[in-house]
């Protein structure tokens, strides 16, 4: 097989990428020093996270200077996310760390005042030229198709200014800022988006480079990807994953966080089996499912940590399933079964090396929550969440949220933040607050919801995957005044979460709430519903969501 090469500063998960190129017919040799890259013909610079932590460690590792060697030589290069931010005069995430100034201008936040940060999700990358020729693009990009954007800082597009340099732009618009999603000149070609989680509109654009088909034709006419449609409306697929009484790792799920068989020819409290992790995830990836969620609900306390089962499960996951993959549970400072400590940090890295692009933190979010309070609103640098968030970026870093509601009768009743709900309980009494929970909901905190989530997104979270005791298993509906009441406190995304029983679910929640995506767990799971069927019935509302393509 052909190669490229790959030069991995410790950039987050590069195995899907490693398996993206090999996907698309390529094998990968590593860059281990600054003198491999002259032996590289084709090179490709992954990156996430921080853009001043990320050309510092170029810098300082020797290699800058050979990679803008490498571009100057007229050899294929391509840099993906902060690779491509890399090839800019800076960025205002850090003003004092100058970029290789290929490209004269600045990278700066997107402006959270009128919408979540980072920018998640799946969004346009439309040629700011193909009306003018003759229905051409480059490298494989396809105004009809949709690719995976996770990040904060923007290169805004300013019209003609990049196009009279001699480069070829698409862009795509989040809300009222439009901005860089893919630029090419000559030899350099760089995504802001990840074309290794962007299905197979993002192995199209990988193989094209790959194999230097820099100008393409496109089949499609039509605009309905312009780019005023923006980001879409993410739908996620769910798969708790335990072992059985066989030791099997199987999909389960249950009511109120119970996964024993209550009747039928598993009564007897046989775990709920559901079916095989990998086979499901590939089965919802083809479904169109926009991420893939995993969270391990076994502790594994007897297995090496370098052996965990989810570990395998996320490299056999994500040679098939070219999405965002998460992985919840377990992410917290941990003593191995020989007595070595490893920091969350540490465990967090294996999984972005086996395959993650997300980790979720569930109760240890709660516990460093009421330590921030207990400091004075003061972060300690030590938490899960700060220490994963500032080696892999925000993005890289999910909060599980697992809170339920308290009824009482007037707001003073509590020292918590109340709401009034439309639907009071038993006795009468519609004020009620959010109280947090650990341990899948058996043991309440002395703390609402609006303090975790506020307290988390200081820490460096990136995401909420906002759940409700209340709901779990119901099938009802998700709990759309807990969403809004989140959705008001902070700035980054939410992931609507429990409750979801049939496709109108999600077209309630995405029409009621400000939500930044939906997931669904057992209505996937017992086959009721599909993934795609769920998407069918959103576009159905006129809601914008992500096509699943079937080929590259």
């Amino acid at each position: 097989m052909p190669t490229v090469h790959l030069l991995d500063y410790v950039a987050g998960n590069v195995r899907s990428l490693v398996n993206a190129i090999n996907k698309v017919g390529y094998e990968v040799e590593w860059v281990r020093s600054p003198s491999d890259l002259k032996n590289a013909e084709k090179l490709i610079l992954p990156g996430v996270g921080h853009f001043g932590h990320c050309l510092s460690q170029l810098a300082e590792g020797g290699y800058l200077e050979h990679i803008k060697q490498h571009i100057e030589s007229g050899k294929p290069f391509m840099g993906i996310c902060v690779g491509l931010q890399a090839l800019f005069n800076g960025s205002e995430e850090d003003p004092d760390v100058p970029g290789t100034g290929l490209i004269p201008m600045r990278m700066k936040r997107f402006d959270a005042t009128t919408k979540s940060v980072p920018h998640i999700g799946w969004n346009s990358a439309v040629n700011t030229s193909s009306g003018d020729s003759d229905n051409q693009t480059f490298y494989g990009l396809n105004p009809e198709s949709k690719y995976y954007y996770v990040h904060s800082y923007a290169a805004l597009y300013e019209p003609g200014i990049l196009e009279k340099d001699g480069w070829s732009v698409a862009t795509a618009t989040y809300k009222d800022e439009e901005f860089i999603g893919a630029i090419a000149r000559g030899n350099v070609f760089a995504t802001q988006f990840h074309p290794e989680k962007s299905g197979q509109a993002g192995l199209r654009t990988l193989r094209a480079f790959l194999n230097g088909n820099q100008v393409q034709s496109l089949k499609q006419t039509s605009t309905t990807g312009r780019k005023e449609d923006g980001l879409t409306r993410r739908i996620i697929a769910c798969l708790d994953v335990r072992t059985n009484d066989a030791g099997d790792l199987v999909v389960t799920k249950g009511d109120q966080y119970d996964v024993r068989e209550k009747s039928g020819v598993d009564a007897g409290g046989q775990v709920r089996n559901l079916g095989k992790p990998v086979d499901m995830a590939k089965k919802y990836y083809e479904q169109g499912a926009d991420e893939i969620t995993f969270l391990n609900i076994t502790s594994f306390r007897n297995c090496p940590l370098v052996d965990t089962p989810m570990l395998e499960i996320l490299r056999r996951a994500s040679e098939t399933v070219f999405v965002p993959l998460t992985i919840g549970g377990g992410i917290k400072d941990t003593v191995d079964t020989d007595g070595t400590h490893f920091s969350a940090l540490d465990v967090a890295t294996m999984y972005f090396k086996s395959g993650a692009d997300k980790v979720s933190i569930g109760s240890d979010a709660v516990t460093a929550a009421e330590q921030f309070y207990e400091a004075g609103k003061r972060l300690s640098g030590q938490t899960a969440i700060e220490t994963i968030s500032k080696a892999y970026g925000n993005q890289a870093v999910v909060v599980s949220v697992d809170p339920k509601r308290v009824y009482v009768s007037r707001p003073e009743d509590t020292n918590h933040h109340t709401i009034k709900s439309k639907y009071p309980n038993a006795a009468g009494q519609d004020y009620c607050w959010y109280q947090c929970t650990i341990k899948g909901g058996r043991e309440s905190r002395d703390l609402d919801v609006r303090q975790l989530v506020q307290a988390v997104e200081a820490m460096g979270a990136g995401e909420i995957l906002l759940n409700c005791i209340d709901k779990d298993g119901s099938n009802s509906g998700f709990d759309l005044e807990l969403i809004n009441d989140v959705k008001a406190a902070i700035k980054i995304p939410v992931i609507a979460s429990s409750g979801a029983g049939v496709p109108d679910h999600f077209a309630e929640v995405f029409d009621h709430t400000t939500t930044d995506a939906a997931l669904g767990a057992g209505m996937f799971h017992r086959g009721e519903y599909t993934v795609s069927a769920v998407k069918d019935h959103l576009k159905s509302k006129g809601l914008l969501i992500r096509d699943f393509e079937t080929d590259f």
